[in-house]
């Protein structure tokens, strides 16, 4: 069975995987620093289910952000199972200090969307490891099958047991289906928890953070075809389209 294979295999059934060495050290640590300076300008703190750094629409800020848009091992796996017609609705970071405190499980679709079957997902996730993710250091916690559950979140008063939690090393990329149960843990450990966020969600839906609204016009050469489809760029910068137009 070759990796993809695998991958795909792992998606359908737990509902997430885990692809080591998509990034290079040197490479992850690079996004790490201009993360860093980009928290010190435009950073937030973040409070869903929990507290967190947060720097958000990140292609508009550097490009060096553009190659995890449409990367040969990551995207592939969403295509399979979302089919091309997605856009990347969001690409934001999430910059878990020492002593932020876990973040309760969640799911990322809303009830009227969930589907209780691996296919077509309406939503799915990437997390983009800067550091190694390891339990000390607050890494994200998963709940296998739960995109199969039919519940948009985890119900109350349930105990849930089977938590797993997203050990690998700088570099690495989690895929998952949006219906998954998911957190960040506790981080004890006395550094920062850096990683990027990008989910893709069907074109008919609206981008959760517009890239149109402040992408820099001399960066727009720089995006490929597949970049810009996803950026929902292809008629140009700014172009209107009836999902989000009205916004715009």
């Amino acid at each position: 069975m070759s990796d993809l294979q695998q991958e795909k295999f792992e998606i359908e059934v737990y509902g997430y995987t885990i692809i080591k060495n998509v990034l290079t050290e040197d490479l992850a640590s690079e996004i790490r620093d201009v993360l860093i300076h980009l928290d010190q300008q435009h950073g937030t703190d973040h409070r869903h289910l929990g507290t967190a750094r947060h720097i958000a629409n990140l292609p508009t800020y550097n490009p060096i952000f553009f190659q995890t848009i449409d990367h040969s091992k990551v995207l592939p796996l969403i295509e399979h199972f979302m089919g091309l017609d997605i856009i990347l609705g969001s690409l934001n970071a999430r910059i878990v200090r020492p002593n932020d405190p876990i973040q309760h499980l969640h799911g990322d679709i809303p009830q009227p969307l969930i589907k209780k079957s691996a296919e077509f997902p309406v939503m799915m996730n990437t997390v983009w490891m800067l550091d190694e993710f390891t339990p000390e250091i607050g890494a994200t916690r998963i709940v296998p099958g739960s995109h199969k559950s039919g519940y948009a979140q985890t119900p109350e008063g349930m105990e849930i047991k089977n938590v797993q939690t997203a050990v690998a090393p700088v570099g690495s990329v989690l895929i998952f289906n949006g219906q998954c149960w998911h957190g960040s843990g506790t981080n004890s450990s006395g550094a920062n928890r850096c990683a990027l966020f990008a989910h893709y969600r069907k074109s008919m839906l609206m981008f959760q953070l517009d890239p149109h609204d402040r992408f820099p016009d001399e960066w727009f050469d720089r995006l490929n075809t597949r970049q810009r489809e996803l950026l929902r760029m292809h008629h140009g910068l700014r172009a209107p389209h009836a999902a989000d137009a009205h916004v715009r």
